[in-house]
């Protein structure tokens, strides 16, 4: 692939030139003030994809646009889906950032912006590398291309799944590829084979009818901050195990080979911990840390509120308490039987004098991959054209809902292609991405479209 060599030699500037401008649009889906920004975007990679020989269409929604464009039809050929979003998460407005988050820039070959990880700069690796079978190369691999371009990923909405299901004969594919997941480290590419599930809920409870003086009636009316801390301690117990009945029962745990290869992964517990500034941490019991996180449940809280939490101090029985929290949920696990017993373990400890409201907000089942259908053989070697090595196949603890549609509704050969890295500061101030690891990204996109074409896609037996 000497051509792609060049290609990029030879269009560097003008490349890292529009990779820089789609990160200075402020497509912030979350929030209303940015909706004509992310129309804006919308626009631009619809213009962009045409240009490079593709029919691009915006498509509306009840949220922000999603973008679908297709090569020209190869008869016989198979078809490859590929997946990225173009919003980003809210910037904090707390000094934090050392410079404008929108407008980017690149130094000693790092882009800085926000979305620049997340996902503008791996989603522009396979647009760059479209662009050059479609318009540089002599020979275009046997292989129809499709792209579908999201508005909606970071506000939780679940836009994207509906037009899936809404949209699935413009969306067939036999491969789908996406790059909204890091690397293992520096230097060590790697193919994502799973990520867990989510179920996240806000909880409400109610005491009496307005706050009240704790010292008139603390002891004698229960009080729902107590309550909340209480019943949200009682979801974990000392071992690191969450409590909810049958929680652990469906669990399909890795096969022993797959638990061997973690386990024998380069990991640094302590480069791990001092990476976030703690020197240790917890978890269930027995489990190493990358098994917590990858292939193990967890609980966390989100967010508390309740009483009085402004300056100096107020003696406030309050009359509300709320939280949100979720479960990350691994491979057997069903949200919609988790929630019924919990709403039922959680009812059973509701003390006098206390009503709750328990609502689900999202929920998604967690994904796996099978490392031994063709597409992950031919994704390891364009990896390894890419990169310069060979890929590690990891698992990631968070959560991409849309995988899981995708999975259900269009095909399980499913590539997820790490190019950013952990210590990017996706979603957090500073956020950027390595422009070398762009570039060797955009030659693993380039070369899986050669490798796809000579695969053979994996056909579940219905």
């Amino acid at each position: 692939m000497k051509e792609l060599a060049a290609y990029i030699e030879q269009n560097r500037v003008f490349l890292d030139s529009r990779l820089v401008e789609l990160v200075r649009i402020p497509s912030v889906s979350s929030q209303t003030a940015h909706d004509a920004d992310s129309l804006r975007a919308a626009d631009w990679l619809v213009n962009l994809l045409t240009k490079a020989g593709f029919d691009a269409q915006a498509y509306p929604t009840d949220h922000h646009p999603i973008v679908v464009a297709s090569s020209p039809k190869i008869d016989g050929a198979p078809t490859l889906l590929i997946y990225g979003h173009y919003d980003v998460q809210p910037v904090e407005d707390d000094g934090s950032w050392k410079f404008p988050p929108f407008d980017a820039f690149i130094q000693d070959d790092v882009l800085y912006g926000r979305g620049a990880s997340d996902d503008k700069g791996p989603l522009m690796a396979h647009i760059f590398a479209a662009e050059y079978w479609m318009k540089y190369a002599a020979n275009r691999p046997q292989l129809n291309v499709k792209f579908m371009l999201e508005g909606d990923e970071e506000g939780n909405s679940d836009v994207a799944a509906r037009f899936v299901r809404e949209h699935a004969d413009l969306l067939a594919c036999d491969y789908l590829a996406l790059s909204d997941s890091p690397q293992f480290a520096p230097g060590q590419p790697a193919i994502t084979v799973g990520f867990r599930g989510i179920a996240y809920y806000q909880i409400r409870l109610f005491g009496p009818a307005n706050d009240l003086h704790s010292g008139m009636y603390g002891g004698a009316i229960t009080n729902p901050c107590n309550a909340l801390a209480k019943l949200l301690g009682s979801l974990v117990d000392a071992h690191g195990r969450i409590t909810v009945p049958e929680f652990y029962d469906d669990i399909v745990r890795p096969s022993e080979a797959e638990q061997i290869q973690v386990n024998n992964l380069p990991f640094d517990a302590e480069q791990f911990y001092n990476a976030v500034g703690v020197t240790e941490g917890s978890g269930e019991e027995g489990e190493t840390i990358l098994s917590r996180i990858w292939t193990r449940p967890s609980f966390d809280i989100h967010g508390l509120s309740g009483g009085y939490q402004g300056e100096g101090s107020k003696t406030v029985l309050p009359a509300t308490a709320s939280a949100k929290f979720s479960f990350r949920l691994v491979t057997g696990q069903n949200p919609a039987s988790i929630v019924k017993n919990l709403r039922s373990f959680l009812a059973s400890q509701i003390p006098p004098g206390i009503r709750m409201e328990l609502e689900s907000l999202s929920s998604s089942p967690a994904v796996s991959v099978d490392t031994s259908l063709p597409c992950m053989k031919a994704a390891a070697r364009a990896v390894e054209f890419g990169f310069g090595c060979s890929p590690l196949f990891i698992r990631e603890g968070g959560s991409v809902p849309i995988i899981s549609v995708f999975s259900e509704l269009l095909t399980p050969n499913i590539v997820m292609l790490g190019l950013s890295q952990k210590t990017d500061n996706a979603h957090g101030p500073n956020e950027h991405f390595s422009m070398t690891d762009f570039y060797r990204g955009l030659k693993a996109a380039a070369c899986l479209w050669r490798e796809l074409s000579v695969s053979e896609p994996f056909v579940p037996t219905k």
